[in-house]
């Protein structure tokens, strides 16, 4: 999806805008006569707000329904919600249309006594940060690290991940500050970058060119510090570098700039501060590092390599290193011990520096065994070389060459493997690159006349700016449309590829395409906040979770060091003790060495073959490559755990409405039992059903407004006493009439009878798959209407995939049973159940749990929560409630049936991967130590040299990340292509 968007997304330059100059009002309203969900409205209004009122007077539900009904009707009102027993009112409402004294004086209006009760009634006990960690080897690292920081007090969870070498830390703000977790981090010896402190403001950092001293630097702290939504201030003389908090509804970066800038007689310039502390520039310094260092090895390593094992077979050069200087010390000897030196101490300074760290801490990782095995090898070595320059007749024998191809292949390796696992996580960079580089900026009057437009750096873009999109571009932040009329595609959300009009009002997301005309957008939701920073921020943390397999890599990791190194040195003993006791020919012995030099080879190659890496590596790298496919496919994984549930499923619950039909049901019958105009039923039916959210009540209030064409927003009569009863319908008194209007359920509850003809035009409408809902005017039954919800196209043919993949599918709906036998026919589900409220929902995943199955909850609605909580692994449609989401272990952006399978599938296809991984790294040191150890020289005469097992150690980590990138060609099953084909691809 994120690769096809790419493809469109180039600007063109030579567009011009030939429109006349709009007008915009100084406070922009949603226009009349748009329709504005909940949702939409926050992304227009930016965030929202609370407030909590006390509000005396009020004796009964009536009042509380009184209160609450006016709040409501205010502009800008989210929600309102009156508790009459504590005499509060809770309200949610966006800063931009309504503020608290408004919402008090409305309280007032209606003959109550409002105070507004000042109290932080979001106050949040739980925060998270996510930290970068450099300096981490192997699985080892992670694990000392993940400990250290769930020691600390306060912190309530934290996960450190090898892969991307980051720590997410859930903590208490009360209790600790991001700084004492920096500060556990680099107490392991690790250094610790903030990337992000999950507070819930905004953040920038910006490079201040022009200041020499500190003082330079507290004055324009001070200068910030004076804007209004200015929270905190750090600055580092050294980077020249400032990092703000602050409120973006009140300030935002291009007026950091302009006060910066306007200190000190205009000699400061300031920017966004390059982004150092982002995953790729990181990425590419930790390469060049790497490739520095495995540059420089070779200078000094082929040197020693040529002397060792290439000029002893050319005689006058042979001669010349033989030459004797001191005693039986050679030319040759001591230039390598030069050489290798170097390589040893300077360039292989980060394998001491590592395994400090480890040991410092109780833990052992792979820089331990490289460590004690080139320390082997150049000491002896050493030990060798002065031995020979104090004896005039010690044969001495160097292993120079060993300890510096050891460390020249381990850095080509960790090269490799840096460079391939950068690939792991190319999905999140090109998420981000969807965000255009520039923005056009206009500038009103006082009165909204445009007079300026400027290009500026996306990323100054403030809210409640206006900015212009022409065609082609991609839009620069989320926000609606104040001016023009176009076509964006909104292909990578939605995942549809058809462009969607828009037109003053329409919302608009950050990173979409602009197709055809000029449009004017007011900025609601910039930097962090943006839809696109969203889905970043989730795909990060999906690579952040593990996956419970991976517990058995940390279990390994625990001991393999230990226990490798008790292996490399009873491999010595083992082949010294039977050298000396004559355990084996002396013809075994090459005629260089002698039976302690063969013993320590032997040694050597056992412990630099091992490779804790490859089991690190095994589980975090498929998951990073496998989250990453499935994000560009419009399914959003949240971790390893989703996934590792994912690919187990043999059992699929699906919800009825906005999951296997379209989600938008339209009354198309209309059967009246008694006398009476269709006008005041529907006024009637309308009135008591406005006040609810369900789809169907939806239906029924849109349906009602064809009998008021005369008015564009019509207002209903006042329902008192309105109540409404879940999975059943609503109750309420209109114009002095109890209306009740729901399922059989309900009216069957209120001991209304139900006459014989009713219960064949429900039997009817049911045997149609339509719903029927029951309306009944003081307790008398008076009509019946049949609601239609097409099923979504392809639904079938999903079904019957799944069930070829041996996945049964369950259908769970609160609707009635006939329709619910209808719908579950028409796409060949075999087991129903029909009229179940949320919880009974959740009740019966659970009792397919119990049963054995790992059960998948695919739902769209806030009444599937409980059940997508309680599946092992919740599916929610991407056009669903945000709760939904949120409850969700997966989210399917594009609301396509389709992608449950491609959840399914690429989930197997993951985990496949991952076994894959362990059965090579785990077979590669199951066969690799024992090779080492020297298990084939007696019968072949085969040994292992210790630079060939250190290069084979490198390679097996390198195969590791390998092995997970080929998950990258992720193609999703043929038999969905079909279906495209065919023209059923689900919209």
């Amino acid at each position: 999806m994120a690769a096809k968007l790419l493809s469109l997304a180039c600007i063109r330059n030579e567009s011009r805008d030939l429109s006349p100059r709009p007008h915009y009002p100084s406070m922009p309203k949603i226009p009349k006569g748009v329709n504005v969900s909940s949702d939409e409205e926050k992304d227009i209004q930016g965030s929202e707000s609370k407030a909590l009122f006390s509000v005396i007077g009020m004796t009964c539900s009536a009042c509380a329904g009184s209160v609450e009904k006016t709040v409501k009707r205010l502009p800008g009102i989210k929600e309102a919600v009156v508790d009459v027993l504590n005499n509060r009112a809770k309200v949610t409402f966006y800063p931009a249309f309504v503020n608290e004294e408004t919402i008090r004086e409305t309280i007032e209006d209606v003959g109550f006594q409002a105070t507004l009760i000042e109290e932080e009634i979001n106050e949040k006990s739980t925060q998270v940060c996510r930290i970068r960690i450099k300096g981490m080897t192997c699985t080892s690292c992670s694990t000392t690290v993940e400990s250290a920081l769930q020691a600390v007090h306060g912190v309530q969870k934290a996960q450190v991940a090898l892969a991307t070498e980051e720590a997410e830390v859930q903590y208490n703000p009360k209790v600790l500050s991001y700084n004492q977790i920096l500060k556990a981090i680099e107490d392991t010896g690790f250094e610790a970058i903030l990337l992000s402190t999950g507070e819930d403001r905004s953040k920038i950092q910006l490079q201040v060119d022009g200041v020499r001293t500190e003082n330079s630097m507290r004055i324009i702290g001070n200068s910030l510090q004076a804007l209004p939504g200015v929270q905190d201030i750090d600055f580092d003389l050294d980077l020249k570098k400032f990092a703000l908090s602050y409120k973006p509804d009140l300030t935002g970066p291009r007026n950091f700039i302009k006060i910066i800038e306007s200190t000190g007689s205009g000699r400061f310039k300031a920017m966004i501060f390059p982004e150092g502390g982002g995953r790729e520039v990181h990425r590419q310094e930790e390469i060049k590092r790497y490739y520095r260092s495995f540059l420089w090895s070779l200078v000094f390593t082929i040197p020693v390599f040529l002397m060792s094992m290439v000029f002893m077979y050319i005689p006058g050069i042979k001669h010349g290193l033989d030459t004797k200087i001191v005693n039986m010390l050679s030319i040759g000897e001591l230039l390598r011990w030069i050489l290798s030196s170097p390589v040893q101490f300077i360039i292989g300074r980060r394998f001491y520096t590592g395994s400090y760290k480890a040991l410092r801490h109780g833990s052992a990782n792979m820089d331990v065994l490289i460590a004690l095995g080139t320390n082997a090898a150049y000491f002896y070595s050493v030990y060798s070389v002065l031995r020979a320059a104090t004896s005039q007749s010690f044969q001495s024998t160097d292993f120079f060459e060993t300890s510096s191809m050891l460390i020249s292949f381990i850095l080509l390796g960790k090269y490799l493997e840096v460079l391939a696992k950068g690939k792991t996580s190319e999905a999140i960079e090109k998420l981000m690159d969807l965000a255009p580089e520039t923005a056009t900026l206009l500038t009103l009057d006082d009165e909204g006349n445009l007079i300026n437009e400027e290009e500026i750096d996306s990323r100054l873009i403030q809210k409640n700016d206006i900015i212009k999109i022409i065609p082609g571009a991609k839009v620069a932040c989320d926000g609606f449309v104040v001016w023009g009329q176009s076509h964006v595609n909104e292909s990578m959300i939605t995942g549809e590829s058809r462009p969607v009009a828009k037109r003053k009002g329409d919302i608009v997301i950050g990173g979409t395409v602009n197709e055809n005309g000029v449009l004017h957008i007011k900025a609601t939701r910039v930097g962090s906040e943006s839809a696109l920073s969203q889905i970043v921020r989730l795909v990060e943390s999906a690579q952040m979770a593990k996956a419970p397999v991976q517990k058995f890599a940390d279990r390994i990791s625990k001991f393999f060091v230990p226990l490798v190194i008790i292996l490399s040195f009873s491999t010595w003993l083992a082949w010294f003790l039977a050298g000396k006791l004559h355990g084996y020919p002396k013809s075994w012995i090459p005629s260089s060495m002698d039976s302690f030099q063969l013993a320590l080879q032997f040694g050597i190659s056992v412990m630099v073959i091992a490779c804790p890496c490859a089991l690190g590596l095994a589980t975090p790298t498929a998951v990073m490559v496998g989250t990453g496919v499935g994000a560009s496919q419009g399914v959003l994984i949240k971790g390893g755990q989703a996934l590792e549930s994912s690919h187990k499923v043999n059992c699929i619950v699906f919800d009825k409405t906005g999951t296997l039909t379209v989600g938008k049901p339209v009354v198309v019958n209309t059967r009246l039992l008694k006398n009476m105009v269709l006008r005041e039923f529907y006024e009637l039916v309308a009135a008591a059903e406005v006040n609810s959210e369900h789809p169907l009540a939806k239906a029924i209030v849109e349906y009602a407004k064809k009998f008021r064409e005369d008015e564009e927003n019509p207002v209903w009569p006042e329902a008192l006493d309105f109540e409404s009863i879940t999975g059943h319908g609503v109750k309420a008194v209109v114009r002095n009439k109890e209306v009740l209007v729901g399922n059989k359920g309900l009216i069957l509850a209120q001991n209304i009878n139900i006459p014989l003809d009713a219960e064949e035009i429900l039997s009817e409408t049911e045997g149609l798959a339509q719903t029927g809902v029951l309306v009944s005017i003081d307790r008398e039954l008076v009509g019946i209407l049949a609601i239609s919800d097409p099923l979504k196209p392809g639904a079938r043919e999903v079904i019957s995939i799944l069930k070829s993949m041996k996945v049964k599918s369950i259908l769970v709906t609160g609707d009635n049973w006939g329709t619910a036998n209808s719908i579950a026919k028409e796409v060949g589900i075999e087991t129903v159940i029909a009229e179940a409220k949320p919880e009974n929902k959740a009740e019966k995943v659970k009792e397919l749990q119990a049963e054995g199955n790992v059960v998948a909850m695919v739902g769209d609605g806030i009444n599937d929560s409980p059940a997508l909580v309680a599946a092992d692994v919740g599916m929610a449609i991407g056009a669903g409630t945000d709760i939904a989401i949120e409850a969700a272990d997966i989210v399917l952006m594009k609301s396509n049936l389709e992608d449950v399978i491609t959840a399914i599938d690429l989930s197997r296809k993951t985990f496949f991967r991952i076994r894959l991984n362990y059965l090579w790294a785990l077979g590669y040191n199951i066969l690799g130590i024992p090779i080492a150890a020297g298990a084939l020289f007696p019968s072949t005469g085969f040994r292992l040299p210790p630079w060939i097992a250190g290069a084979a150690m490198a390679a097996s980590s390198v195969s590791v990340v390998c092995c997970s990138l080929l998950l990258k060609n992720y193609k999703r099953p043929k038999k969905l292509d079909t279906l495209e084909i065919r023209g059923i691809t689900v919209e």
